[in-house]
C-alpha cells in the first residue's frame, strides 16, 4: 500500500469501484485517482419485467474525498509513468461493437442510454508490444487496442487482460472478435469478468496456448527481457 500513488478506475460502476474505499481507509494517505469525468453519473441497469437497479459507484466523492482520494477527472489519456498510460475515451471504430442497450443514466429524472465514455484501459509498452489492461471494454475490445496503437505508434500487441464484456455479444460479434483478435497478432489472451464461460472457452479452443482464464488471483508475468 506504501508504494501506491495513483489509482485508475476503468469505469464508473459498483463492481470496478466498490473497493475504493477500503483501499483508501487502508492507505491512510492522499492518492490521486485518474478517471473520466462520467464516473458520476447516475448509472442504472434496465430491463424488461425487471426494477431498474442502480449500478453506479456505491459512494458520495465528498466521504472519499475526506479519506484521501484526489480526484484526477479528464476524458484525455493521462501518462501515469514511463511507458505507462491510460487510453482516455475510446472512439466507437468497429462496426460490429455496440455498448450494452441496457445501460442508462438517468439525469434530472430523464432516461438517457449511457454511452460509456467513462470506459478506459491502461496500456503498458514493452520491447515486445503493448499490455493492455481492459477494465469491462464497455466500448469494444477491438475498439480498445486499436486505440492503443494510434495513442502510442505501437502496432504490435503482446498481451490483452481484463474484461472483454462478451457475455451477451452475438456470434457474429464473437467471431468477428476472435477474427480481429488473430489479424493484430495477440501472442496472450487473458480475459476474464465480463467475458463469459462459454466465450472465454471458445478463445481457449480458438486461441490455444495463448489464452489463459484471468480469474481472481491470477498472476501475469512478463517475460523478463519484456519487464
Amino acid at each position: 500500500m506504501r508504494k501506491i500513488d495513483k489509482i485508475v478506475l476503468s469505469h464508473g460502476h459498483y463492481d470496478h469501484t466498490g473497493g475504493l474505499r477500503q483501499i483508501l481507509l487502508k492507505m491512510k494517505r492522499k492518492v490521486e485517482v485518474i478517471a473520466h469525468p462520467d464516473i458520476w453519473s447516475a448509472k442504472y441497469r434496465r430491463r424488461q419485467n425487471e426494477a431498474d437497479r442502480y449500478i453506479g459507484i456505491p459512494f458520495t466523492r465528498p466521504e472519499l474525498e475526506s479519506l484521501g482520494a484526489n480526484f484526477r477527472l479528464t476524458a484525455k489519456p493521462v501518462k501515469i509513468m514511463e511507458n505507462v498510460m491510460t487510453t482516455g475515451e475510446i472512439p466507437m471504430i468497429t462496426d460490429f461493437e455496440e455498448i450494452d442497450p441496457n445501460l442508462f443514466v438517468n439525469e434530472d429524472d430523464t432516461w438517457q442510454p449511457d454511452k460509456l465514455l467513462d470506459d478506459q484501459s491502461v496500456i503498458i509498452n514493452t520491447e515486445g508490444g503493448l499490455v493492455v489492461v481492459l477494465g469491462c471494454a464497455h466500448r469494444g475490445m477491438i475498439n480498445t487496442l486499436y486505440h492503443a496503437q494510434k495513442l502510442t505508434g505501437v502496432n504490435p500487441i503482446y498481451a490483452v487482460l481484463g474484461g472483454s464484456h462478451l457475455l451477451t455479444a452475438s456470434e457474429e460479434r464473437t467471431w468477428l472478435t476472435i477474427a480481429a483478435l488473430k489479424d493484430l497478432g495477440v501472442q496472450r489472451l487473458g480475459l476474464s469478468h465480463c467475458t463469459g464461460q462459454a466465450k472465454a472457452c471458445l478463445m481457449a479452443q480458438e486461441f490455444g496456448d495463448k489464452f489463459f482464464f484471468n480469474n481472481a488471483g491470477t498472476i501475469f508475468s512478463l517475460p523478463e527481457e519484456l519487464s
